[in-house]
């Protein structure tokens, strides 16, 4: 492929790591089972279009995401893919002994920058949540496992508006503190702007939270991934969350429309001369592939514009 033109653009990074989130937060949602020998080839599909993070289901009760009840059969399907992370989401230390019967080796939980959100998702308060997740880092880092720590709502709550920066900066420093390798600063309902993203990447790296243990997850709701994304990238961070065709939203956030689509995100790093190890063109053809087996096209632009052109 010649397209886009290759313009890099001075500052921003090298390299990228994409991580991601169509297997698990992108089928979460599904209203009908994803059958498990599905879920497993779609994840095996994504690592051989090169994806070497994938973050692959998540150990939560079954009465809370039906569509991942199949963890245990799922997992042992895909974890000895060489070359490949597969973080998965535990909840509890419930959530953390099966990852560990099964041989996770990394694992994220999943906390709130509000108040009214942690009672939503996790019927708690935000400091009793952190609360819950102290011991189950603890554990999983006693076990010598690389923490992820999800932080939903950090640029805007559906149920308090506007989220100070300076909230969500206490947030992130207390998952930092308990021992999370790497936080995921999440825009839930789609709200961010780049302006809203480098004033919270600004103060975070004010509040002594290196750049390198942040990443950052973008719902489209707006349209606003890329941009908010390219942003992101002016600030020095080099992991950047997406879910391949477009895949998935929140459950608990009913206005969240999706995912920023790994494939438009590799189409602006592409330009941008960015290097990301996934081969575009394989991975549009499992994108292509999971929106035949869902029944449905995919929301992506890229990737409706390049099976356009190969139909």
């Amino acid at each position: 492929m010649t397209l886009p033109m290759t313009v890099p653009d001075e500052g921003l990074p090298a390299r990228v790591r994409i991580h991601e989130v169509g297997a698990r937060d992108g089928l979460q949602n599904e209203a009908a089972t994803v059958p498990t020998e599905i879920k497993a080839e779609f994840i095996h599909r994504l690592a051989a279009a090169g994806l070497t993070t994938i973050e692959a289901t998540s150990f939560v009760h079954p009465k809370w995401v039906p569509q991942l009840a199949d963890a245990e059969r799922l997992f042992p399907m895909v974890r000895d893919l060489e070359g490949v992370r597969l973080p998965v989401l535990v909840p509890n230390d419930r959530g953390l002994d099966r990852a560990l019967a099964l041989g996770a080796r990394e694992v994220a939980v999943f906390a709130s920058a509000t108040e009214s959100f942690a009672k939503a998702n996790l019927n708690r308060t935000l400091d009793e949540s952190l609360a819950v997740f102290e011991p189950v880092v603890a554990r999983a880092r006693e076990e010598r496992l690389h923490v992820r720590g999800y932080l939903s709502m950090c640029f805007g709550d559906p149920w308090e508006g506007a989220v100070p920066v300076a909230q969500v900066a206490r947030v992130v420093r207390a998952l930092v503190d308990m021992g999370c390798d790497e936080i995921s600063l999440g825009d839930t309902i789609g709200v961010a702007t780049p302006g809203h993203v480098r004033s919270l990447l600004e103060t975070l790296a004010g509040q002594g939270v290196p750049v390198s243990a942040v990443g950052v997850h973008f719902h489209d709701t707006y349209g606003q991934a890329l941009a908010n994304t390219l942003a992101a990238l002016r600030q020095g961070v080099t992991t950047v969350d997406a879910s391949a065709g477009g895949l998935g939203g929140c459950p608990f956030a009913k206005s969240a429309t999706g995912n920023l689509a790994t494939e438009d995100l590799l189409w602006m790093l592409r330009g941008l001369g960015i290097d990301t190890g996934v081969d575009l063109g394989l991975l549009t053809a499992t994108s292509v592939w999971m929106a035949g087996q869902l029944g449905r096209p995919s929301p992506s632009r890229t990737v409706r514009a390049l099976s356009h052109k190969e139909s």
